[in-house]
């Protein structure tokens, strides 16, 4: 495993980190906590030193599964990683409700606290806003009294919605309230790489995320895989599924080869290619898909032929999560 800097904030963490969505929630299909437990004692075997979660990784009944199972699986290892996680956004209240104010993230933090069995989180971010207008004033400086206290060291913005919403990431970052971002980047979605080339030149930390494209860059779907009811995926229909994995297994013919055993190697290192990017982020459900995960870091970049065929193997951006 190979390390970056996390932009202006001088953490160092490892290049491929664990998204853990899918450890909390079934938006991927079942995941025990026994399983979940097992991926992260592995990420940390594989040198993964990142770990993304939120009180969102939860269910209708209980928020913030995901960081229990997290703070549960780092246990006394808790001090050699960084820990990223987010507020505004609970599923026992309606994940679509947002709550980006003081009261609501003094709560979220103190929660996430107690979930993951922590004193303080390294990174915290804005919840996927949708827009300034669900942001209230009073929530700044409560961040501050939170980053005085010691509970939260950075503070970042998880992007959704991209065109309506990276013009808030752009003003946050020149005023210097936010230090990190984490955005959709992957072979299969690029509309995010002018904020990501503008941000990481003035020291902002890119976090990319959903680089396997909801596991269509993972090398695990065909044309007749079905996805269970209430999973991320279950949306499409047959001929969007079938149409996205005709792309994935385009990239796959282009990048897997040589030493590149996945497809999912190839897509997380494609993201790593980009310089300005700080990790990458893999949402593993086992331990052997984060160890495979994890073996992008170690592998050669792509030579600038390979880079230039796959952009040109297509130019749409699939809609993320």
């Amino acid at each position: 495993m190979k390390y970056r800097t996390l932009g202006r904030t001088g953490i160092k963490v490892s290049e491929v980190g664990f998204g853990t969505w899918a450890l909390g929630s079934p938006v991927y299909g079942d995941v025990t906590a026994e399983d979940g437990t097992d991926a992260v004692r592995a990420a940390l075997d594989a040198g993964i030193t990142f770990f993304d979660t939120a009180p969102l990784y939860g269910t209708k009944e209980e928020d913030g599964i995901a960081e229990k199972v997290l703070g549960r699986g780092l246990g006394a290892d808790r001090d050699q990683v960084t820990i990223a996680t987010k507020f505004g956004r609970y599923p026992t209240r309606g994940h679509l409700n947002t709550f980006f104010n003081a009261e609501g993230v003094t709560t979220s933090v103190e929660d996430s606290l107690r979930r993951l069995g922590t004193d303080r989180l390294d990174v915290l971010f804005f919840h996927s806003p949708f827009g300034p207008d669900q942001i209230e004033d009073n929530v700044w400086q409560a961040l501050e009294d939170l980053k005085t206290s010691g509970k939260v060291r950075c503070v970042g913005h998880s992007i959704s919605l991209f065109d309506d919403t990276q013009g808030m990431a752009r003003e946050w970052a020149a005023a210097d309230k936010i230090d990190v971002i984490q955005v959709v980047y992957s072979l299969m979605n690029r509309e995010a790489e002018g904020l990501i080339k503008d941000l990481a030149a003035t020291g902002v930390g890119i976090v990319a995320r959903e680089s396997l494209a909801n596991g269509f860059l993972s090398g695990a779907f065909t044309h007749d895989t079905t996805f269970g009811p209430g999973t991320i995926n279950s949306r499409y229909s047959r001929e969007e599924i079938v149409e996205r994995v005709d792309v994935a297994n385009a990239y796959q013919e282009l990048l897997v080869t040589g030493e590149v055993t996945s497809l999912a190697q190839a897509a997380l290192r494609w993201v790593l290619d980009n310089p300005d990017t700080s990790l990458v982020l893999s949402g593993s459900r086992h331990r052997t898909e984060i160890l495979d995960s994890a073996a992008a870091s170690d592998l050669a970049a792509f030579s600038e032929s390979q880079m230039a065929q796959a952009r040109d193997l297509h130019t749409k951006d699939y809609p993320p999560a």
